[in-house]
Parts: C-alpha cells; structure tokens; sequence
C-alpha cells in the first residue's frame, strides 16, 4: 500500500510527457546505479565500513538529520526538474554532497532499513555488523539503490520510496525547522532574475504599491509578476516568495528549500487529480 507521500509524487509523475518521463527514468537509474556501487564498495571494505560505522556513532541527531535532508535536497532535485524553471547554473552548494558523506548516509539509510526489516540482525556485536548486511545486501532488493536489473522505468518506484523514507526521518527527528517560516531567497536566484523593459502603463509594483513608468526596467518573477528592483531586492533578501502570488524562489536554507521543492511536487499532483476528477 502506498503511503501519501509516495502518492503525490506517483500522481506528480504522471504530468510529465513520455519525453520528460524517459529522461527521469534514465537519470535515476544511472544515479541509483551510482548509489549501489558506493554501497557494494562500503560493505566489501572493512576499513571503510568501521570508518564510516564510527563517524556515525559520533555524529548528534541534528548531524544526523542533516546529513539526511541533504541527501533528501538531492534527490529532490531530482525529481523535480521537469516541474520548475532551470535553476541558475551555479548549483546551491548545499544541494550537493560528497562521497564521504554519501557514504555515511547510505550506510545510516541501509542500517534504518535493516532494522525495520529484522530488528534482531543489528542486536549483534558491531564487528559482526558488516557480515550481516552484506548478507542482507546479497539476498534483498536494495529499495535504496532503485536497481531492479532492467532499465525499464521500474527504477522510480524504490528511489521514490526512497525519498518518502528520508522526508519520513527528517520529519521524525524534529529538527527541519518550522514549516513555512519566511528564508531568504538564494543570492543565485535573484542574481538570475531577468530584467525587463516595461511595456503599457497602470502596472503597480505590489511592494511600495506605486505605478512604474512606462519604459523603465524592472524585474521579472518567474511567476511574471513585475516589481521596482529597488522594492524586491530587500524583499527577496527576508523572504523567497513573490509578493503577490507567494511563488516560491530557490533559497539556501536546506529544510526550507526541501519545503519548496516538496510544493512542487505536491501542486503538480494535485493538478494530475484534479484533471482525472474534471
């Protein structure tokens, strides 16, 4: 059965054309790929794996948490680039992550699995913890890595499960801050924004809520809406959302950006059940 949050990205999916849908599918495989090799290389190293079992041992729950929403801000990306305008080519550092992290965190997400699935397997010694997932990694599917053997799009399922599993944890472990608090929109975004030549008069800037004049620049949301640069720029430097409609710009904060981009996914599955309700 599938939980709420794997259907809303299922029902997301399903807007996408067979075009977009094709690229997602390749681009996970290949990813999911990537992550069964760093998992298979972790498990097959004992050097490597009581590295990585001690770095987290020693690492607090909000550590913890945020080495997950990391992962999560990742795979996000991800999945939501057919649903989004491009994002600057400058990519927000705190959407990437290294393999000494990548390493830590599939680990911690394998170990999560495992104790779900068989509780009793990690009451054993830690030094017996290696041979015992490489057992559980030999004789399961890794829902984590996405590999069902066949490249035919089956991939998605088990990344999305593995999405909805991270946004479970960081949840759970309370510390992705408070929902819609107002961030700061990314420096990388608003940096991005077009200006734009404004054409016809009447057109108010919501901000100081005068009139711009016609031929002036301004700047250009990408919901359209048009503003002074000099009323938005602050605007944009407290909160990321436009100052009319509340769209959402990329911002730096890690839990808010998660909330954004989990929006999209939520406003484009809302949109598939509306359409099959119409």
């Amino acid at each position: 059965m599938m939980m709420e949050e794997e259907t809303t990205i299922m029902a997301a999916i399903t807007t996408l054309r067979p075009s977009q849908l094709s690229d997602l599918s390749y681009s996970i495989f290949s990813l999911s790929f990537h992550y069964r090799r760093r998992l298979c290389h972790l498990l097959s190293s004992s050097c490597l794996f009581f590295l990585t079992l001690h770095r987290l041992h020693t690492l607090s729950l909000p550590q913890k948490t945020l080495l997950i929403a990391r992962h999560l801000l990742f795979s996000l990306h991800h999945l939501t680039r057919h649903f989004q305008p491009p994002p600057p080519r400058l990519l927000n550092r705190s959407a990437t992550i290294n393999h000494r992290d990548l390493d830590a965190v599939l680990l911690l997400l394998f170990l999560c699995e495992a104790y779900h699935d068989n509780p009793e397997a990690l009451e054993r010694p830690h030094a017996e913890w290696r041979q015992v997932l490489t057992s559980i990694c030999t004789n399961t599917t890794l829902k984590i890595t996405g590999i069902t053997g066949i490249f035919d799009g089956a991939a998605l399922i088990p990344y999305i499960e593995m999405v909805t599993r991270c946004k479970r944890l960081v949840g759970t472990m309370g510390c992705g801050g408070k929902e819609g608090k107002e961030v700061a929109a990314s420096p990388q975004a608003v940096v991005a924004l077009p200006a734009v030549e404004l054409r016809g008069g009447g057109v108010e800037c919501a901000v100081c809520k005068e009139e711009m004049r016609e031929g002036r620049e301004v700047c250009k949301l990408p919901c359209q809406h048009l503003f002074h640069w000099m009323c938005i720029l602050p605007w944009l430097k407290k909160r990321n959302t436009c100052p009319c409609c509340r769209f959402q710009l990329p911002c730096d904060d890690i839990f808010g950006e998660i909330q954004r981009l989990w929006g999209v996914l939520v406003k484009a599955g809302d949109k598939s059940l509306d359409d099959e309700w119409s």
